[in-house]
């Protein structure tokens, strides 16, 4: 059995449950809600110059980097530990196939659910929001999807990678949890610790250039980067700048020339965070005992 019979399966058991349909009316009612009170209200999300699509692009960036995360977690992580607390994974590797195979197949197969109903949101949202303002462009539009699917899909992974180090659904809850939280929630506060214990247990007034660089190290930061590196014009007409340090410090003007202090190195963190996630749990399950 290939990782792609499993991947087909897995997004076959998903299309059938109606808790797939619900994550998708869920994000569609959102998307459509949100887009309109952006269009319609925006000085209530600070455009006090009137809605744009850039501005559009940008303000979907902000709650699809919320929405991907918390989704993940309720579509992923049973993936492997809930198989392993059932017994069914022991099933499923009676069958002519292999733990690689296994994994790789849950892991494209969750990722297969979550892009599809975050691209039926996506559509619904940006669409939407095109016909209110009278605008489109289009290769934007499918660079900014594409970027986003991408993102999901490295969510996915991280989660399906989390499942895969226990057998226990509660602790596969605990740990998605946890590394949201730690990554989403209170990285902010990560660099400016470092800061300040580096400089004597006190904050100076310019930050130094590597706070970017760890900055970037949460997926939704490296998400909001590579949409800026790929889409500098629209980033430009937003005002978009990614996640450089916390609030109320006097910040250096980044360098244009260190790769570390451009947007594109949110390319290369999205990419780790794909490969890493998917190496470690990957190892971990191949030698679970199950």
């Amino acid at each position: 059995m290939t990782w792609l019979a499993i991947a087909k399966k897995d997004f076959r058991d998903a299309v059938q449950s109606r808790a797939l349909w619900a994550l998708v009316a869920v994000f569609v009612l959102f998307s459509l809600i949100s887009t309109y009170a952006y269009v319609e209200i925006p000085e209530m999300f600070g455009e006090s110059a009137g809605a744009t699509f850039a501005g559009l692009v940008f303000f979907t960036v902000g709650l699809t980097g919320l929405f991907v995360p918390l989704a993940a977690i309720v579509v992923c992580y049973k993936s492997l530990a809930g198989e392993r607390e059932l017994g069914s994974i022991k099933l499923l590797l009676s069958l002519p196939t292999n733990r690689l195979n296994v994994f790789t197949g849950k892991v494209v197969g969750r990722a297969a659910v979550l892009m599809f109903g975050l691209g039926v949101g996506l559509l619904a949202g940006v669409g939407f929001g095109s016909v209110l303002l009278g605008i489109l462009d289009p290769l934007s539009t499918l660079v900014f999807i594409l970027v986003t699917l991408g993102f999901a899909a490295v969510y996915a992974g991280i989660m399906v990678g989390l499942s895969a180090t226990t057998g226990s659904t509660s602790r596969a809850t605990t740990f998605a949890l946890g590394f949201f939280v730690v990554f989403e929630l209170f990285w902010d506060v990560v660099p400016m610790a470092l800061v300040y214990v580096v400089n004597g247990f006190s904050l100076p007034s310019t930050m130094p250039e590597w706070v970017f660089l760890i900055g970037q190290v949460p997926p939704s930061s490296a998400y909001l980067s590579t949409v800026v590196a790929l889409l500098p014009r629209i980033a430009e007409a937003a005002g978009a700048v990614p996640t450089q340090t916390g609030v109320g410090v006097e910040v250096a003007a980044a360098e244009p020339d260190p790769f570390y202090l451009t947007p594109e190195v949110g390319i290369v963190v999205l990419a780790l965070w794909l490969v890493v996630p998917f190496l470690i749990g990957y190892y971990q399950f191949n030698i679970a005992d199950l």
